[in-house]
């Protein structure tokens, strides 16, 4: 009876213990994850002494882009657009606007100025994965005829001028070396394209033989690209717009720029004195750039490794994905989702920016959200409350590094325009941002806004920032409309 005893007394000690054993564990782990966490949060930190020396680098890159080519990170592409829709425009036309894994399709009844933009419609269109790295023909015939189904369903509401032609702007939101309003040849891809065979290609010469395989009669009036779009689109509605940013599933900004203040043009100064110049701030580079080795990894897994480097911090295509890098380091050193990585964790990309934002914004008090997300993407199943807090607070320090760059990118070309700096309320400046990240993700575009003045101090009282939503696509119209062969005489009537 009495060995019986000390046996059971022996097995209950030895369960207790491996229940401390395992829960001492529990703690350890937990305590790496959280210092893991603070290791991070250190590394993205983003003070403000250094994101001054962002806005910087940005301003004398833009300068350096200017002056020659291949001097600057910045390509600082000329846009060939001399002058924004001044309101007076009038007709029928179409956008088409490529900028991301979707791309979508616009037609504006304009009506001058008393009556701006009469009616609009338009249709959105997912390209299949394995079209953004086929071949250009391809990509271009599939674009073609979702453009011609388009133009199909075009009722009574639309009036096309009689033996007029069907003119189309075409956002292509893309690095492009322009040589017209209506050329230019792809310089690279972005944003997960990659199609080598068209590097090198006229763009506008690829749609029209597509457009026209399709029997649709259609010009192409106007390449643009979307912050380029952007900006025609805000200056038709406020005259005060001078910069355009893009904050989607990638990123770019364009801006107004006096024409003697361009070395590398070389041609006839524009009547109007301006020149837009589509910087392509994706890849932006600076040492002051706070880079992880979760950045340094996506970086070199890429597309692109060594390009892109701004638009990999920043934009919406990435951000998740950092998140998910973070989130398997801390499932491989931590066991913080179980002994085992979950697999679906380790799959790139599966973590999308919007889920990362449902995520970021879950207000519910169990943060019910985040582990729903946790579960269904990434098949993460029971997870604490103090993972699912960990979790949104890897969402809160990549969301914000990103948002606080961007805001430091914007004073970087505020700055070379000389308006970031307090003028006594005399000059109003408006920046138009398009894109869904900064549309969509709130704790983002807050962020951005609250770091923009906190950079600009009293002169944010001046600049103001304004959501141009669709801004690529009714822009590239517009600048079709004031490009358009039949221009006077739509004026005219």
């Amino acid at each position: 009876m009495g060995k019986a005893v000390v046996a059971a007394a022996m097995a209950v000690c030895t369960v207790a213990a491996l229940v401390v054993r395992r829960r001492l564990r529990s703690v350890a782990r937990s305590a790496r994850a959280v210092e893991m966490v603070r290791e991070l949060e250190e590394r993205c930190a983003t003070p403000i002494g250094l994101l001054k020396e962002v806005a910087n680098a940005m301003a004398m890159e833009m300068q350096a882009g200017l002056a020659s080519e291949g001097d600057s990170k910045l390509k600082m592409l000329l846009s060939y657009v001399d002058s924004l829709p001044s309101g007076d425009e009038k007709g029928l036309f179409y956008a088409l606007d490529l900028g991301g894994t979707n791309f979508r399709v616009l037609r504006v009844q304009l009506g001058g100025k008393e009556r701006h933009v009469v009616k609009r419609e338009s249709t959105e269109v997912s390209i299949p994965p394995h079209l953004m790295v086929g071949n250009s023909a391809e990509l271009f015939e599939f674009i073609a005829a979702e453009l011609a189904k388009f133009v199909a369903s075009e009722g009574d509401d639309f009036h096309l001028s009689v033996g007029s032609q069907r003119e189309i702007g075409f956002t292509f939101s893309f690095p492009v070396k322009q040589s017209s309003i209506t050329s230019g040849t792809l310089v690279k891809w972005t944003k997960g394209f990659s199609i080598d065979e068209m590097v090198g290609k006229d763009v506008v010469v690829e749609l029209t033989k597509a457009i026209e395989k399709q029997g649709l009669d259609m010009r192409v009036a106007a390449l643009v690209n979307d912050a380029v779009g952007t900006l025609a689109g805000g200056r038709y509605y406020d005259k005060d717009v001078v910069v355009a940013v893009i904050l989607g599933t990638g990123t770019n900004a364009a801006y107004v720029e006096h024409a003697h203040a361009i070395p590398k043009w070389n041609g006839l100064l524009p009547k109007s004195g301006d020149m837009v110049i589509n910087m392509e701030w994706g890849n932006f580079w600076s040492a002051h750039l706070p880079i992880t080795e979760y950045d340094q990894d996506l970086d070199f897994e890429s597309l692109n490794p060594g390009e892109q480097i701004f638009e990999k911090l920043i934009s919406g295509m990435y951000l998740g994905e950092i998140v998910r890098r973070v989130l398997v380091k801390l499932a491989e050193e931590t066991s913080l989702f179980g002994d085992t990585v979950p697999s679906k964790l380790r799959t790139p990309f599966i973590l999308r920016t919007p889920e990362m934002s449902a995520m970021h914004h879950d207000a519910t008090s169990d943060l019910r959200i985040v582990g729903n997300k946790l579960n269904d993407i990434l098949g993460i199943a029971s997870t604490s409350m103090e993972t699912r807090k960990l979790v949104v607070e890897i969402c809160d320090i990549i969301a914000k590094r990103g948002a606080r760059l961007a805001a430091a990118g914007v004073v970087g070309v505020l700055k070379k325009q000389g308006r970031d700096a307090a003028c006594g309320g005399k000059q109003r400046t408006v920046v138009a941002m398009d894109g869904g990240l900064f549309e969509h993700y709130k704790i983002f575009s807050e962020c951005l806004d609250g770091t923009l003045r906190e950079l600009l101090g009293e002169a944010s009282q001046s600049v103001v920032i304004k959501l141009a939503n669709d801004g690529s696509g009714i822009g590239a119209a517009l600048l079709a409309a004031s490009h358009s062969q039949y221009k006077e005489e739509l004026c005219a009537s």
